[in-house]
């Protein structure tokens, strides 16, 4: 018996395909599945298209044995089986693949999927054993024949006894060593999880004898184990199964068996497309954030299979960030088992689906806003942070997909509302969408700046999470009406005479102003009259794209850098601490100079900015009150 090489271009190319195609070693025991089930379609196909071949469901099955003694792993199918030709042809030749070849000789076939067709997923067996042999005999053949290989360098095909049709592969695990315990291989609990996790789906029964406890009939109070031949998989995948079949318990109880989750989903994405890529998706929106969304510990993803068998537990291609939340699966028949990371990152395909999915996800949140508030306001409450850091990042490529989602506090309505509501309810000669920012609606309320807006009739969104702002200046308008903060230096607001006004003011007390910034230094820009104050004595503004509220929470992240919005002191000059002020420029400047530090402290407290010298600025104002 002559050992031939293998047909390929190198022993290299062999283990290229081993060692780098496939990250994890237990993938083996799916490819071996895929290939036996494959087998199996050939011959149920045959059944369909030859009278004289009568085969029961029951015929069909798969068997994993596991003898520890031996340190063997055998997978055995009742498949099609392969000719000594076959064996040449499929595992004499790396990436040779007979199902690619079955499926290109049947182009019509329709009710069969077959998985393994780019032919390198046998020789993922030699990840795990040192040496392979293939025992096959083919439908129609009177005598079986035996593939065996020890190593990468060739095999042996010799003829071998076999009563059925089908083919029996026996792995002989390698040497445990001090980084690999290949032994967990013949571990049954490992098994049945590998299959589990990988396999599930599978349309024929994965059956392995397992090992199970019982009393003695002799004596009920000792036990004693037994084998039984257990189904280790499901085999039909709920996803492919019609909307009509699944009841609302279907999809919730598979929903918290999968993602381990004791509370039933808000929403579910049941959905499937035809054409140049097919696909079928199951999603799911939680109804709650997991106890690691805000970490970087946690792990975005779909799960991606092909025809039922698991390609990898989380694609992150599948899921943009800002719809990171979801969780669920996609089965496409398009896609390689052996498709890697990497070749994911560029597959058109993944793409395509992918869009199609975002897409699907925007039109059952929106549909879930107009038609269940109450849900959507659930859904809102653990993923708006979300949404909105999806509007800020990749310098708002999202934006336009994810702006009708946001929901801020509205202060007329006293409640969560859309963009959308606020825009419908805008008074008609109202230019900008008015926002105001602040640790709590409680705080917000009581801001000075917000007296003017608020007197005019507008309504004003109350911004209290620290992405808020970032987010609403990236999206800069929406439905051409652009966001204004209430402590911008420009309200745009006042009436012609309230404007003349206001520069009568000014021009009047140019002299204070200017001796009050003096005073001051480069703590603000500039001092000035205020339009926007009606009660209250001083407030803070800024001018340009950093605002009072974005310096508090950029300065609070860890680094060095510190920034400084360009802060405006704003004195109301109808208050009565104005008339003081005005009087002290002649009478005591020293005295004016308290004034200054004392308001611009206070300004700064309003603000929930710190304040330089607690104590100067306590003693400045008990000397004012003396």
């Amino acid at each position: 018996m002559t050992k031939k090489a293998f047909k390929s271009e190198s022993k290299r190319l062999l283990e290229l395909m081993i060692n780098s195609i496939y990250t994890h070693k237990e993938i083996f025991l799916r490819e071996l599945i895929s290939n036996a089930s494959d087998a199996m379609d050939k011959l149920y196909y045959k059944t369909l298209s030859d009278e004289n071949l009568s085969f029961n469901r029951d015929d069909f099955f798969i068997r994993i044995d596991a003898d520890k003694e031996k340190r063997t792993l055998t997978i055995l199918d009742t498949g099609i089986g392969m000719t000594k030709e076959e064996l040449e042809e499929n595992l004499g030749t790396i990436a040779k693949s007979g199902s690619l070849q079955f499926k290109k000789d049947n182009e019509k076939l329709e009710d069969v999927d077959i998985i393994g067709q780019f032919g390198v997923g046998f020789y993922s067996a030699f990840m795990i054993a040192d040496k392979v042999t293939v025992t096959s005999r083919a439908l129609g053949a009177d005598e079986a024949y035996q593939w065996e290989a020890e190593d990468t360098e060739g095999y042996t095909i010799s003829s071998a006894e076999k009563e059925s049709v089908g083919t029996e592969i026996v792995l002989y695990l390698k040497e445990n060593t001090e980084d690999e315990q290949y032994d967990e291989f013949l571990d049954e609990y490992r098994l049945r999880a590998i299959v589990k996790k990988y396999s599930d789906y599978i349309r024929y029964p994965i059956q392995m004898e397992v090992t199970k406890t019982r009393a003695k009939e002799d004596n009920k109070e000792e036990f004693e184990e037994y084998k039984e031949l257990e189904t280790l998989n499901s085999m039909v995948p709920i996803w492919k199964k019609s909307k009509a079949e699944l009841s609302d318990e279907d999809y919730n109880g598979f929903y918290k068996d999968k993602f381990f989750d004791f509370e039933d989903p808000l929403s579910v994405i049941h959905t499937s497309a035809d054409g140049i890529t097919s696909y079928i998706a199951l999603l799911y929106i939680p109804a709650h954030a997991p106890y690691d969304y805000y970490t970087k510990d946690f792990e975005k993803g779909l799960g991606l299979y092909t025809n039922g068998v698991m390609i990898m537990d989380k694609c992150a291609e599948l899921l943009p960030d800002c719809f990171r939340f979801v969780k669920g699966l996609v089965d496409s028949a398009d896609l390689s088992l052996n498709i890697s990371r990497e070749i994911l990152q560029h597959d058109r395909q993944l793409k395509t689906i992918a869009n199609h999915l975002q897409k699907k996800i925007k039109s059952e949140l929106a549909g879930m806003l107009k038609n269940d508030r109450e849900k959507y306001e659930i859904f809102y409450k653990n993923f708006a942070r979300q949404l909105k850091f999806g509007i800020y990042d990749n310098f708002g490529r999202d934006k336009e997909l994810l702006q009708d989602l946001l929901m801020f506090y509205s202060s007329s309505e006293k409640k969560m509302v859309t963009l959308s509501e606020y825009v419908s309810r805008m008074k008609e000669d109202q230019k900008y969408i008015y926002y105001a920012s602040g640790e709590s609606i409680e705080k917000i309320d009581k801001l000075p700046q917000t007296e003017l807006v608020a007197e005019r009739g507008c309504e004003i969104l109350y911004l209290t999470e620290d992405v808020d702002e970032f987010a609403l200046q990236m999206l800069h308008a929406y439905e051409e009406k652009e966001f204004k903060s209430v402590s911008a230096g420009d309200l745009d607001i006042e009436t012609e005479a309230e404007k003349k006004e206001n520069e009568k003011k000014k021009e009047e007390n140019k002299d204070l102003f200017l001796f009050l910034k003096d005073a001051l230094g480069d703590k603000v820009k500039e001092v000035r009259a205020s339009s926007r104050l009606k009660s209250h004595p001083v407030c803070l503004t800024s001018e340009g794209a950093l605002s009072i509220e974005m310096e508090k929470i950029l300065n609070a992240m860890p680094h060095d850098q510190k920034v400084k919005a360009d802060r405006i002191l704003e004195i109301n000059v109808n208050h009565p601490i104005f008339e003081k002020i005005v009087a002290l420029l002649e009478s005591d400047k020293d005295k004016l100079k308290q004034y200054a530090a004392v308001l611009y402290d206070s300004a700064l407290l309003i603000e929930g900015l710190p304040i330089e010298d607690p104590v100067a600025y306590t003693n400045a104002v008990c000397e004012l009150m003396q």
